[in-house]
């Protein structure tokens, strides 16, 4: 596994996702500490001042539990996409949110759209279907996470209620979908065994060389290496002069000492 695609954890994992919700907790607040409505700053579709909500519109929630909905979902995704896709996780963030918010300006409702619901939206699918595509187990772990979190966030990609856009739902799980097939590359390395490799000769493999064809063990005489032989002499050395020390004791009596 090369540097470059290894998986490792840095401040920025954590760092960068936290920025971004703090970002939209620092909205709320001006909205609420100034009587500040920047609702007119979201998606209107097909109209070219709803454009500008394609920039906009993620970082403006109509309440408080609108945000927080919104906040935890944000946090945990993009701290995953950050710590398993460090290579592409700007150009996933970045675009999708730009490209989930100009399908929602395509499809969408003639009605202001807020939220960074398609950003979440965008992030679960991408992880989701990266994950099962990428046929390795901690990516494949990451997409059941997903779905066992944030599973049930399905059915609102469909109209069930007329005061959510479903667009922008359905434009993010698009785009995250879509993003799966786009992007390749693996963070992590698929571990590729000896006999994987095309080079591979069964004939040199030393554990096959301990079987006959009908496949039953041979037991292989041990080869002793010239520094094994070494360290056994010495052993044998160190034996052989304990062995040869004697210790010789002189006793004494008390009455023969005062004699002398």
């Amino acid at each position: 596994m090369t540097k470059s695609n290894a998986l490792s954890f840095s401040p920025e994992v954590f760092g960068y996702p936290l920025l971004f919700v703090m970002v939209l907790w620092i909205v709320y607040w001006i909205e609420a500490r100034f009587n500040i409505n920047f609702n007119s700053f979201g998606v209107y579709p097909r109209t070219l001042k709803g454009l500008r909500g394609i920039i906009f519109s993620p970082f403006i929630h109509g309440g408080l539990k609108h945000l927080f909905n919104n906040s935890v979902p944000l946090f945990v995704l993009t701290s995953a996409l950050f710590y398993f896709y460090r290579n592409i996780r700007w150009r996933v963030l970045i675009l999708g949110l730009l490209i989930a918010g100009l399908a929602t300006w395509a499809i969408g409702r003639p009605s202001l759209h807020i939220g960074a619901s398609g950003v979440v939206y965008m992030l679960a699918a991408f992880l989701f279907f990266k994950g099962i595509f990428s046929k390795h187990y901690q990516l494949t772990a990451l997409a059941l996470a997903v779905v066992f979190l944030y599973g049930g966030m399905l059915w609102y990609v469909f109209p069930v209620d007329p005061d959510i856009s479903w667009e922008g739902h359905l434009s993010g799980f698009f785009v995250g979908l879509v993003f799966a097939f786009i992007f390749k590359e693996n963070p992590i390395e698929r571990k590729k065994y000896e006999w994987e490799r095309e080079d591979y000769n069964p004939d040199n493999d030393p554990f096959l060389q301990q079987f006959d064809e009908n496949g039953n063990f041979i037991e292989l005489p041990k080869e002793m290496d010239d520094s094994a032989e070494e360290i056994r002499i010495k052993n044998l050395n160190a034996v052989e002069k304990k062995k040869a020390i004697k210790i010789i004791y002189t006793f004494r009596r008390s009455g023969e000492d005062k004699a002398q």
